[in-house]
């Protein structure tokens, strides 16, 4: 089995369709596949009806999250969260208020990027997102057909970043309450890329620990920004840990040049991790 536990569609900050997604999935001879948009799950409905004959599809999300290592500033964390209950009431009110938070960064954001002369509008920026969860990869799009840039990721490296003045952060889900929230649902949660330096700042071995005392259930380890260092030293920790390990694309259509399948996961662990979700269930034959 080819299987592939982390997409983005259109819903959130990738470019196809949810029926789209699965079509492609299909296509590359995927049997299984996660779809695991950012804090929503509005995608979840068009999957099960789209769904391509023959491909298991696990309803998931990609939960925005944050570590806090004392007295540093934040970091940065995204935990995957697979087969819960969309409406239990603690997760559909933080996912709510996540993609609020998203969309008044977003916002702002845009403001101090017209206010310096670029080209770009908020009400054009929400427009092009046919409805989806509006965040930087849709900044990145439209300086991209403005001219401003040549690629979302010079977007991203340039005017987009932690570092970039019109950077404007928003407040995430502390790690350890995503999970509590996620495990409340009768979800499955892994962190996602935990050692994916190229993204910014990441966490140790000891706040890895943490979350799995909290009630993580695996990592996400075969990931295209995970080096084979990096890769053998997640299953090494997830072997300490007792917990599971899942590889996938992080596919995002043509906002990213990665592949749908590019990384997969052991089907042993596959269905450890359907066996482990109670509050929903995979579409499937």
């Amino acid at each position: 089995m080819r299987i592939d536990l982390h997409t983005h569609s259109s819903v959130s900050d990738g470019t196809d369709t949810p029926a789209a997604l699965l079509a492609a999935a299909a296509d590359a001879g995927l049997d299984a596949v996660a779809l695991t948009d950012h804090d929503t799950t509005d995608g979840w409905a068009a999957a099960e009806l789209s769904r391509p004959a023959g491909l298991t599809v696990v309803p998931g999300m990609e939960l925005s999250c944050r570590w806090i290592p004392g007295d540093q500033p934040p970091i940065s964390v995204h935990l995957l969260a697979y087969l819960f209950d969309p409406q239990h009431t603690g997760l559909l009110a933080e996912r709510t208020r996540l993609r609020e938070e998203r969309l008044t960064r977003g916002e702002r954001m845009v403001a101090g990027l017209a206010a310096a002369g670029y080209p770009v509008t908020w009400e054009r920026i929400v427009e092009a997102s046919e409805g989806g969860v509006v965040g930087r990869p849709h900044l990145a799009r439209a300086l991209l057909g403005a001219g401003v840039v040549g690629s979302v990721d010079e977007a991203f490296a340039t005017l987009l970043n932690h570092r970039s003045p019109y950077y404007v952060a928003k407040i995430d889900t502390h790690v350890l309450d995503g999970i509590a929230l996620v495990r409340a649902a009768g979800g499955v949660p892994v962190f996602a890329h935990g050692m994916a330096r190229k993204r910014g700042r990441i966490v140790g071995d000891a706040a890895i620990a943490a979350m799995a005392e909290a009630g993580l259930a695996g990592l996400e380890v075969d990931h295209p920004d995970h080096t084979p260092e990096e890769r053998a030293h997640l299953r090494g920790l997830a072997a300490d840990l007792g917990l599971l390990t899942t590889g996938s694309s992080d596919y995002h259509g043509t906002n990213k040049a990665t592949p749908i399948g590019a990384c997969v996961t052991d089907p042993e662990q596959f269905e450890a991790l359907l066996a482990a979700g109670t509050g929903s269930t995979p579409f499937r034959d």
